[in-house]
């Protein structure tokens, strides 16, 4: 093939040229650019009864920041996680019914629902060999976009949009995802790190936290504090209101009529990202510089000064960022990094990280002060939840390539969720406007250009 690179700089430049577009015209227009309001709040695109996701309060027309608070279903996420933990239980499975059905299950509801989950866990003959082993992939969020779409052809109603079909294919989805995500990373392992190939099955008497586990350690082996932190990451990162971007394409695409396989892998595309799903993997990068550049973990003013150079872009990538700090609803606190928190400490001591813990908490509490101080902001910063949930994979063994998947893997609850609820209420195809600003041109015939 002829190298095309100098011609395709200059048609790079064009479209450069061609498509900037002057940034008061969005202010002349009223346009909600990232469909938000000058203050940050999100604009009223539609309805759901799924998640709700709270931060402040309106006394007298101003708007006054509160402790974020996650609402699965009517349900605040501190009662659900309280619940499950005073049982001694694992809760993802209870968080998926209550997510998909609207309430929370009886005991015989919940080991039903457990079952099916666990009958469901298995791939179609070959799919492995030829999906997934032939096919390997560096970008594990690719291979789910890819497996997902490719489980279309083995389904014999996969265009079906009754809700019965549809909530087959949501279990089943549910089900196979942490499939489709680890063995994938092993697949790439193989045939990329030449490293040895061994694929666990699944066991349906094991959660979908133990599973993955399971199935991603060589020995099978792991500890019931490992099984609950993971566990706690999949509750936590299950759902989070309709208006995140990966939901909203869901809402947007579900819309259309299309099937649940096309739907679900553009979900996973958005939540690929790095301004979405991609983050927790860059507060593991940033810390780990931090580690090199600061000489003593335990100096306020090093950790300070590190921040400002992040800030500053003079350190680590130069955005600008201080990756796992600020949320674009939440303002004093994240619910989720809040909970968190306790449980990360916990494994921590277990692991023998508690320094590394400390660290995170030093940056924690320095970087909100040293954020606002430098930039107007018109609500407060705090840390979350990708602030400590990559910091927890590292601790339990979790490769990189997997942090994001892990994330697509809790979230598909939430996706099929609004999907459903998209279908049960939708009647038209989503489609906001777009105002076009390009000048009127007349055509020139090709002889006279």
């Amino acid at each position: 093939m002829k190298d095309y690179s100098d011609l395709i700089a200059k048609w790079s430049e064009l479209v450069q040229e061609s498509d900037v577009i002057d940034p008061s015209l969005y202010g002349r227009y009223e346009v909600k650019r990232g469909l938000r309001e000058l203050s940050g709040k999100g604009v009223l695109a539609g309805l759901t009864r799924i998640g709700e996701v709270h931060s402040y309060i309106i006394d007298e027309g101003e708007t006054i920041p509160q402790p974020g608070r996650l609402i699965y279903r009517g349900i605040d996420i501190d009662d659900l996680v309280n619940g499950f933990r005073n049982d001694q239980r694992l809760g993802f499975e209870e968080t998926a019914y209550l997510l998909l059905m609207g309430n929370l299950p009886t005991k015989p509801e919940l080991d039903k629902f457990t079952e099916v989950l666990g009958e469901y866990r298995i791939l179609p003959d070959g799919f492995i060999r030829d999906m997934i082993m032939g096919l390997p992939s560096k970008d594990m969020m690719n291979v789910l976009a890819r497996s997902v779409l490719a489980l279309y052809s083995f389904d014999d109603n996969p265009d079906d949009i009754s809700i019965d079909n549809i909530m087959k294919q949501s279990l089943r989805l549910i089900s196979t995802m942490p499939l489709l995500a680890v063995y994938g990373y092993q697949s790439c392992q193989y045939y990329e790190g030449k490293s040895s190939l061994i694929i666990h099955s699944p066991r349906t008497d094991l959660s979908t936290a133990e599973n993955i586990l399971y199935m991603l350690r060589h020995n099978n082996e792991y500890t019931p504090l490992e099984a609950q932190l993971l566990d706690l990451a999949l509750v936590l990162h299950a759902e989070h209101g309709g208006g995140n971007n990966s939901s909203f394409t869901t809402h947007v695409v579900t819309s259309s009529g299309t099937d649940t396989y096309s739907t679900i892998a553009a979900a996973i595309g958005s939540l690929k990202g790095p301004r979405h799903g991609g983050a927790n993997i860059k507060v593991a990068e940033m810390l780990d510089d931090l580690k090199t550049e600061v000489s003593d973990w335990d100096d306020d003013d090093q950790i300070s000064d590190y921040i400002e150079r992040l800030l500053d872009k003079k350190a680590f990538d130069k955005q600008g960022l201080v990756y796992g700090i600020g949320h674009a609803v939440y303002s004093l606190s994240d619910p989720r990094a809040v909970i968190f928190k306790e449980y990360v400490e916990q494994l921590a001591k277990e692991k023998g990280l508690t320094d590394e813990y400390n660290l995170y908490s030093r940056v924690e509490a320095l970087a909100p002060k040293i954020i606002s101080e430098k930039k107007k902001m018109y609500k407060g910063v705090s840390a979350n939840v990708d602030f400590y949930s990559g910091f927890v994979y590292r601790m339990l063994g979790i490769p990189t390539e997997l942090y994001t998947p892990l994330f697509a893997i809790s979230r598909t609850v939430g996706w099929c969720a609004h999907r459903i609820e998209e279908l049960n209420n939708g009647s038209k195809i989503i489609r906001p406007a777009y105002r076009s600003v390009a000048k009127r041109k007349e055509y020139i015939p090709i002889d006279e250009r």
